[in-house]
């Protein structure tokens, strides 16, 4: 039976999220339309599986008390806990800001610019969505589940069913698992592994998915097939999960 380390989500007052555009490149839907179905993904399909329930506010500035989603440009002058990479690339990423509340920014120039075969809206709405289950779920971005002696997998929900999206008031949004996901004494086909009903097994990466995990102490991603890996390799964004606790 795996079990919980390094943390666990915060539980208790139903967290405002105040949702800040900062990004001057254009994209075809009005903010407001991407906030409203972002709340009907959480209120709808989120928050009935996992308990994450969230009041998602369009404002301009970050808020007292509140956790916080903001669009940028790109993560070239952001704060990351990224080494090695391009930040022009990054496409999203989640973590604790310095007053100790969750933060999901999506980069939208480089989210535009990979996730081919999507329409430019649906690219937005992939990535928010993506961050956003992510952040709710982890809200301190340090929850890892042991499946065995050493070796940890992130709690990171939507990384291995990350390419299964479906629509929402009109928007794609991103798959995501469910809590039997992470717990090994469910056997294959036994219970829904994922929202979209992809995944038939605990632990399981689809070939267009990933998951962090430390192994021995070290940081890897693991790759749903070779293509994903070339793919990522491209896009720099293996590392989106800021904390490594």
């Amino acid at each position: 039976m795996p079990r919980l380390t390094l943390g666990a989500p915060k539980r208790g007052a139903i967290p405002t999220i105040a949702c800040i555009n900062k990004a001057k490149t254009p994209f075809p839907i009005k903010f407001a339309t991407l906030i409203s179905a972002l709340q009907t993904y959480v209120d709808e399909h989120l928050a009935p599986v996992w308990g994450t329930s969230a009041k998602l506010v369009e404002s301009s500035e970050p808020r007292k008390g509140a956790w916080t989603m903001m669009l940028l440009d790109t993560a070239k002058h952001v704060d990351l806990v990224l080494k090695g990479v391009d930040r022009t690339k990054v496409i999203a990423q989640h973590k604790l800001e310095h007053h100790g509340l969750p933060l999901a920014m999506v980069f939208v120039e480089p989210a535009l610019n990979a996730q081919s075969g999507l329409r430019d809206r649906d690219k937005v709405s992939v990535a928010a969505s993506h961050e956003l289950a992510e952040m709710l779920v982890d809200p301190g971005n340090n929850l890892w589940c042991e499946i065995s002696e050493g070796t940890f997998y992130a709690y990171e929900v939507c990384d291995p069913v990350e390419e299964k999206r479906f629509r929402v008031k009109g928007l794609l949004m991103s798959n995501f698992v469910y809590p039997a996901y992470f717990d090994l004494s469910r056997k294959p086909k036994s219970t829904r592994f994922d929202h979209m009903g992809a995944v038939d097994r605990p632990f399981q990466i689809l070939k267009d998915g990933y998951m962090p995990i430390k192994q021995d102490g070290k940081l890897i991603v693991i790759h749903g097939s070779p293509s994903k890996k070339r793919k990522f390799a491209a896009e720099d964004r293996e590392l989106h999960r800021s904390e490594f606790r």
